[in-house]
């Protein structure tokens, strides 16, 4: 099989194949197939990939292109990032041979990973771009410790394709491209499953050795929609995840939530492979007791998300799944994520305000005739209107959410509080000296703005007065 149907223009030597290595002794291509090619086949990370296949093979080398990028181009997407994997040349030769192509930053000790990173400008709106393409030896990985860091990794530049190969978790990421050429090399049989949708680790013994791979099948399962064969299923509920660092589970959970179209499907493959239970005790008793509910409101906050900056939608949907646990429940589950803050946004301290308030939509809807503006405004202080809006839509409350939307829209506080019209400095222009009253000043004018009995500065400081004149 071709991932596309084109050479590239190259030497001769090119044309009559490629210097025997080791590496051709798996070879097994199958050039009469074709699929689709890509849509953009100059594009800056294929391109670049090509150069260095070239010039790999002027020196007696070969270099393919793996798992993601093939994987994801296979799959009609388009690939975010790439892989090369060289073959054939030892370590110090291939980092000379990649300076000649930018610069190249250097990633790990025992393994080196070559980053290749260089800018172009965009021909549309003329901006630099930064482009990164990893760049390797083909690699052994050694058992020396416990746990999901206990590795000795080195590279092999004699190793064989299925050697390399055998390595990697699942067969969908153990396909290889050759850049030049398109032809596919699939010793593992991953276009099979690519086409059935089905989830298989490449070696049972390598597959066990790291226990992030339970955590990517998982995440893989949803943003592929795979089903998982059994003996897989099996192999991952006999691993320990008890190593694993909650940076690398939030790393895993993070794709498994923005990246599918139905994350529910990660959930529900967590919880088969037993990675709930393991990790997430009382999600598991959730999806035990009422999973379809949960797994409809996640699947339907994905839906709405789509309009919010990215913390607020990592907020969104870790709420749809946080107002099935309970408030505590959900700080256990934030705790085993290490889920704080995202680029500043408080998103644990929004998460758990949107669970206390989930059901406000729907009352304050059902009571509309008894609901002050005051109450409405007064949640603006508690979460953010717009989040609570599509918690509500996500959990199924689509007419109360409307109501809710377009009174808070009225109000003015769609995306957040009012902001306060007595500050500080005013009371000191007022004549009142610094210190605590000036807080407590300020803090009792606010709620009556909230209630809506102040409504201009002028009232304000007309209140305030009041205030301090009374004491």
């Amino acid at each position: 099989m071709k991932l596309w149907n084109e050479t590239v223009s190259a030497p001769a030597a090119l044309a009559c194949g490629y210097t025997q290595l080791r590496v051709m002794s798996v070879l097994q291509v199958n050039s009469q197939a074709k699929i689709q090619p890509p849509a953009n086949q100059s594009e800056p990370l294929l391109k670049k990939a090509r150069q260095i296949a070239l010039a790999a093979q002027e020196v007696g080398g070969r270099a393919f292109l793996v798992g993601g990028y093939v994987r994801d181009a296979l799959l009609g997407l388009s690939p975010k990032d790439a892989d090369l994997e060289v073959y054939g040349i030892e370590a110090e030769a291939l980092l000379e041979l990649l300076r000649r192509f930018g610069r190249v930053d250097c990633v790990g000790e025992s393994f080196r990973v070559y980053k290749l990173v260089w800018q172009r400008r965009d021909k549309h709106s003329g901006d630099l771009q930064r482009y990164e393409l990893d760049v390797s030896l083909p690699r052994r990985d050694k058992k020396v410790g416990a746990g999901h860091r206990g590795f000795l990794v080195e590279g092999d530049p004699q190793a064989t394709v299925e050697e390399a190969a055998r390595r990697r978790d699942f067969t969908i990421n153990a396909i290889l491209c050759d850049p030049l050429t398109g032809d596919i090399v699939d010793p593992f049989h991953g276009q099979d499953d690519l086409k059935r949708k089905v989830l298989r680790a490449v070696d049972d013994k390598h597959f066990a050795e790291d226990s992030l791979r339970v955590l990517r099948a998982m995440q893989f399962a949803a943003r592929f929609e795979m089903e998982i064969e059994p003996s897989t299923v099996e192999l991952c509920r006999t691993i320990d995840l008890s190593d694993l660092p909650k940076e690398r589970i939030w790393g895993e959970w993070e794709k498994m939530l923005t990246k599918p179209q139905h994350p529910a499907l990660g959930l529900r493959a967590g919880h088969r492979l037993g990675v709930l239970g393991k990790l997430f005790p009382p999600l598991e008793a959730a999806m035990s007791r009422e999973g379809d509910k949960l797994c409809r409101a996640l699947d339907n906050a994905s839906e709405e998300k789509v309009a919010l900056t990215y913390e607020r939608q990592i907020t969104l949907l870790l709420a749809a799944i946080g107002v099935f646990l309970g408030g505590e429940g959900t700080k256990q589950l934030l705790d085993a994520l290490g889920v704080k803050t995202l680029a500043n946004y408080p998103v644990r301290e929004q998460v758990l305000a949107l669970i206390d308030n989930a059901a406000v939509p729907f009352e304050f809807y059902a009571h509309q005739e008894e609901v002050s503006e005051g109450e409405l405004r007064r949640i603006a202080t508690r979460c953010e209107p717009r989040l609570l809006y599509a918690l509500a839509r996500a959990l199924g409350a689509v007419e109360a959410a409307e109501w809710f939307i377009n009174k808070m829209r009225a109000l003015g506080v769609e995306e957040g509080p009012p902001v306060p019209l007595l500050m500080g400095r005013h009371l000191l222009e007022m004549g009142l000296k610094p210190g605590r009253q000036i807080g407590e000043i300020t803090r009792a004018i606010y709620e009556m703005q909230i209630d809506g009995t102040v409504r201009t500065l002028e009232q304000a400081q007309d209140a305030a007065r009041c205030l301090f004149e009374s004491e």
